[in-house]
């Protein structure tokens, strides 16, 4: 299926991006937590991290994991329960601007732009 609102040019494109992002948001979380174990959280633990640049750059990846992985899942959701192309096409629009705005508002807060 050809569509202009699918991130990839097919349904593989679209698997393989669910899948690569999905380990990105896995290996993200595991880090996480394993910070939060092995680390007393404070505020100046917290900055040092976000402080550093490979980890600014591994939550931006994390960051545009989620809104690939969100909005692959959403259109496959609505592309199979909404069968009005209005009410499709109106939910689709609705749900990438939510996702843009996050993204640009988490690479606001990640580079402190």
């Amino acid at each position: 299926m050809n569509s202009a609102t699918t991130i990839g040019r097919n349904g593989v494109q679209d698997w393989i991006i669910q899948r690569v992002s999905a380990y990105v948001l896995a290996f993200y979380t595991l880090f996480l937590i394993g910070f939060f174990v092995t680390t007393d959280v404070d505020y100046p633990s917290w900055s040092a991290l976000f402080g550093q640049a490979w980890f600014k750059i591994f939550t931006l990846a994390a960051l545009l994991s989620i809104g690939a992985h969100a909005w692959v899942g959403l259109w496959t959701v609505s592309t199979d329960y909404i069968k009005s192309a209005m009410q499709r096409f109106l939910f689709q629009a609705a749900f990438i601007l939510v996702i843009f705005v996050y993204v640009v508002w988490g690479i606001q807060i990640i580079w402190g732009l």
